[in-house]
């Protein structure tokens, strides 16, 4: 059948497209998603992640990132590195342990799974016996100590996981040695804590749920020395120099017990309960970190009071009279101290505390007065107000970039100044070849400006809006003021906090204009702020404008939220960007679409109810736009409305089923003969010519579909446009609704000498309805070159070449159906591309982007890259409107992943892939950004002394071969035997090599 039948490929075409066009998933940039387990190496200085969906992530210096998955997707309960070498063991809640290691491929490191390992008990055993509750990884790079729920410790070796039974230590072995009255109270029950001696590697400390703890002598495989704790044990910690060793429990108190060289029974040195009397929360795990100055750090985990701060997440810092309970408001999940790992340093010196919580990461210096926070380079909490929208900048000016850096670095000044302690790896990216800005706008109103220019997601600026408004919280209200005598000492850290003042004050829309510095935010109750960047702290009054986008048209009646009271007189801002006027829209509905154009000094906005164009030069109203149907009821209630009109849109419902019904009825409908004589027309006309490939019937859309008014989307251009009064070029604005209109409006915009004097007019020029009435996404007016025209101020900056303004001008209107061309000025079809008939889906979102050729720098050409609701990416090109490629990219079950795509200028995106995480991607072969990053390995040898080989291996690296003794033992041998296949087979190879090696000696 010839409509199956596809056009001959132009193998020319397609060798450029292989140079243009490359899908890659690049990098994940904020915070890992449900954090279930942290892991830190003090050798290599690297932190590992885990989180409930199996992903384990690494970090180090800025740059330095891994990602590895874990197939079975189950939750990694617990991390632990190996030491003095590349490698960490896994534990997931399957009871499967994972041993992964960093090895080197192509000149960078890598994350790899080596080996699996699921321990199992003997024939009939309960589950409970081999269920692993402590893993010990031993100094000896050999063993893995296994603590489990019954009590006993398996020994298994590395890197096979071969048991080593004959090295189990059962629980009766270890009751040998304890009081029999002791016995008789309490069992071992399950292994709570397994810590290695400091000085001594053939000793181990065991810790039993009930409270037992004894040293075990692993060569002589017996109880040294027993401790008799009376509460319930939760965790274990040595002092440096294996004197003495610290038990925290589970009634929030912590005992420090001595150890003897003799066999004499211990007893406790102290017994603190520090949050006491009254009952206290379980101290989950503790640090005693040794000072030069004699004073030690002690740090732990819970132990708040019960019934007033039971609720508290906190880790608490003592340091001779200074104490506080840092206060986290999310779930602590596990924390670490980076001290002096040096094996010869007598003192621990700790410097820094790294805490993960549930939903942030929070570092804590403890060298600087106060314990401040230090600002951490990746890992940024994105969401710690829920992200409403994103908006991306490409190619930013310097003057720019540095402006808004030193804005952020006056909000930062509480900030501790202390390099990135977590700095192991080396980044050996190249530098990014341009700044990017990625802003995400957050339910709280405040905008955040991210550094999107490398693998670093950094936050360079935070500007609110809440100022501008009156809500119940007072702005300079600080959370962390304590009183003098307030006990605990608690203390709010991390900058996560889900709870906004008011919905209303939420981020729908940015437009930042990167050449005059101008930027426009609107919000959830119709509010447009527009601003400008200002070095300094200034106090002035916010302008007021209201548009009346419903006219005053009789029979509609807003059943939504009321608008956001303002305050009144000046308004003291921080530097930054300060706003200088406010539009409020009338209903106070959610903007839907924004634009901004700098140069005439402009702003437009849309809701669900119409559009409007405000001047903001001169602070006054040009016009506004109704868009709203008549039977448009259901864009008077608003998002934040209970009131849904259920039964207009059950009748809606039983429309299209009938409509449906009585399509399907017509087609079948008709006399046999008829049939058959079409079928004969059809097979003859199918020798005759070339049908159209296979479309799918989609039904026209209803005028009285429900939200037909809502613009989605705004477009400023100068371009030629006809009227009924003139032809020509004039700056435009045109507008897209829900219903398929296209609304088109001539400007007139005064020159710059006049600007003040003379008022912004405009006319609408031309209203375009589509046929199959699909919402509008997107607009774009191509000049006599068939290339987009450029961003406002571009061709003034020397940033792109003067569009061709006499050859004659194309308009692409994309629907979420089809693609179509116009001409101009008279608007007429030239071109169309019905995609949801051929494709089957439908557009969610559009952008032209440059894609530059790998091969050659002369070479470049704008597409547009699209983005279904299949989550496939399509690119196609301008202005022919040819499918070029097609990606699977988003899943198209995950409808905020796609909500929340927003595409760059270069062939690169962003989505959401979890609340807390973006994904980042390339479509182009030439904008990459991905981690690319090497560890070398500091290798301690037998006499201590230190050296560095840049090698990720498992085992011993041979002299001048960079290779592990296992491996080049396995190429000799392979060497081996193919040199005794050549000598039998080939007699006369032997002789060859006889005389070489002969030669060889002479």
């Amino acid at each position: 059948m010839r409509r199956f039948l596809r056009p001959g490929h132009d193998p020319v075409r397609e060798r450029l497209k292989r140079d243009l066009f490359q899908f890659n998933k690049t990098v994940e940039h904020g915070f890992p998603h449900q954090p279930s387990a942290l892991g830190y190496s003090p050798f290599l200085h690297l932190m590992a992640i885990g989180t409930r969906s199996g992903a384990i992530k690494l970090y180090g210096a800025p740059g330095v990132e891994f990602m590895g998955l874990h197939e079975e997707n189950n939750t990694v309960m617990q991390i632990h590195f190996i030491p003095d070498q590349c490698q960490l063991v896994t534990l997931l809640d399957d009871n499967s342990l994972h041993l992964w290691s960093l090895k080197q491929h192509s000149g960078a490191s890598e994350l790899r799974e080596e080996h699996r390992f699921t321990l199992k008990g003997p024939p009939g055993s309960p589950p409970s016996a081999t269920q692993i509750t402590a893993v010990l990884p031993h100094s000896s790079r050999e063993v893995l100590y296994l603590g489990t729920e019954s009590g006993s410790i398996f020994v298994v070796e590395l890197p096979s996981f071969r048991v080593l039974e004959d090295r189990t230590i059962t629980s009766e072995a270890v009751l040998q040695r304890v009081p029999e009255d002791y016995c008789n109270r309490r069992s071992c029950e399950l292994v709570e804590a397994l810590r290695e001696h400091p000085k001594n590697p053939d000793q181990i400390l065991i810790g039993y749920s009930r409270g037992l703890i004894v040293l075990w002598d692993l060569q002589n495989n017996k109880v040294t020395h027993h401790f008799l704790g009376s509460q319930q044990l939760e965790n274990l910690y040595w002092q440096r120099d294996g004197s003495k060793f610290i038990s925290c429990h589970y009634d929030g108190s912590y005992t420090q017990w001595p150890v003897s060289s003799d066999n004499r029974q211990p007893e406790p040195l102290e017994n603190v309960v520090p949050y006491g009397p009254f009952p206290c929360k379980a101290i989950s795990k503790i640090y005693w970190q040794t000072t030069k100055n004699g004073l030690p750090y002690i740090i732990f985990q819970g132990g708040m009071p019960r019934a007033s701060y039971g609720d508290r997440h906190s880790i608490s810092v003592v340091h001779g009279s200074q104490q506080t309970a840092f206060d986290f408001t999310s779930r602590v999940i596990d924390f670490f101290i980076i001290f002096s790992s040096e094996p010869t340093a007598e003192f621990d010196d700790p410097s820094a505390m790294v805490v993960l919580a549930e939903e942030e990461l929070v570092v804590i210096d403890l060298k600087s007065a106060g314990w401040p926070a230090v600002h951490p380079p990746y890992l940024a909490s994105l969401h710690c107000s829920a992200i409403t929208c994103s908006h991306h900048v490409s190619n930013i000016p310097l003057k720019l970039w540095e402006r808004i850096i030193s804005a952020g670095s006056k909000q930062n000044v509480h900030y501790s100044n202390m390099p990135w302690p977590i700095d192991g790896g080396t980044n050996i990216a190249p530098d990014p070849p341009q700044r990017d800005l990625l802003l995400t706008g957050h339910e709280d109103g405040t905008v955040r400006f991210w550094d999107a220019s490398g693998v670093c997601l950094h936050l360079l600026y935070k500007l609110s809006t809440v100022r501008v408004f009156l809500t119940d919280a007072d702005p300079n209200d600080n959370m962390n003021t304590l009183g003098e005598d307030e006990w605990p000492p608690l203390r709010k850290v991390g900058t996560f906090d889900p709870y906004s003042d008011d919905p209303r004050l939420g981020i729908q829309k940015i437009y930042l204009c990167k050449y005059s510095g101008y930027l426009a935010v609107a919000g959830t109750a119709g509010q447009v702020l527009v601003m400008e960047l200002n070095d300094e702290d200034a106090e002035h009054v916010v302008d007021h404008a209201e548009a009346d986008l419903l006219q005053d048209q009789e029979g509609y009646r807003w059943k939504g939220h009321e608008k956001l009271k303002t305050r009144d007189g000046p308004v003291r801002f921080e530097a930054g960007f300060q706003p200088f006027v406010l539009v409020q829209c009338q209903p106070p509905a959610v903007v839907t679409s924004l634009a901004l154009h700098s140069e005439w000094k402009l702003v437009a906005f849309g809701t669900s109810h119409g559009f409007g164009l405000f001047d903001h030069q001169q602070k006054r109203l040009v016009f506004v736009k109704c868009t709203l149907h008549p039977s448009d009821q259901l864009a008077l209630e608003g998002p934040l409305s209970r009131v849904k009109s259920l039964k207009k849109s059950l009748r809606q419902s039983f429309r299209r089923i009938r409509r449906s019904r009585v399509s399907s009825r017509k087609r079948r409908g008709g006399g046999g003969n008829v049939q058959e004589a079409n079928a004969k027309f059809d097979q003859d006309a199918l020798q005759e010519m070339e049908l159209a490939p296979v479309q799918r019937k989609i039904e026209a859309r209803s005028a009285e579909d429900s939200f037909t008014g809502f613009v989605r989307t705004l477009y400023f251009k100068k371009h030629l446009l006809s009227s009924e009064h003139c032809s020509r070029h004039c700056p435009s604005l045109w507008a897209g609704t829900n219903g398929g209109t296209v609304y088109a409006f001539c400007l007139r915009v005064p020159p710059a000498e006049r600007r003040m004097d003379e008022p912004v007019r405009a006319e609408q020029a031309k209203e375009i309805q589509l046929m199959h009435r699909a919402p509008v996404v997107g607009i774009l007016v191509l000049d006599g070159r068939s290339t987009p025209l450029p961003e406002p101020l571009e061709v003034a900056h020397d940033l792109s070449k003067s569009p061709d303004m006499q050859g004659s001008h194309q308009l692409l209107v994309v629907s979420e159906e089809q693609f179509k061309v116009f001409t101009l000025p008279k608007v007429s079809s030239k071109l169309k591309l019905k995609l949801t008939a051929l494709e089957g889906c439908r557009v969610r979102k559009v952008t032209v982007a440059n894609f530059g050729s790998c091969k050659t720098d002369d070479y470049s050409e704008n597409d547009l890259a699209v983005l279904t609701n299949l989550g496939d990416i399509q690119i196609i090109s301008l202005p022919f409107l040819k499918l070029q490629i097609r990606y699977p990219c988003i899943r198209k079950e995950d409808v905020s992943g796609i909500a929340s795509c927003v595409f760059t200028k270069y062939g690169q995106g962003f989505y959401l892939i979890s609340p807390s995480e973006f994904e980042r991607f390339s479509l182009s072969t030439k904008w990459l950004v991905e981690p690319r990053c090497i560890v070398d390995v500091p290798e301690v040898s037998s006499n201590n002394h230190v050296h560095t080989r840049s090698g990720m291996e498992n085992s011993a690296v041979l002299p001048g071969t960079g290779m592990c003794s296992s491996d080049a033992l396995k190429a000799d041998l392979h060497c081996l035997g193919s040199l005794l296949c050549l000598t039998l087979c080939f007699p006369e190879v032997l002789k060859e090599i006889q005389s070489t090696l002969e030669g060889g000696r002479g």
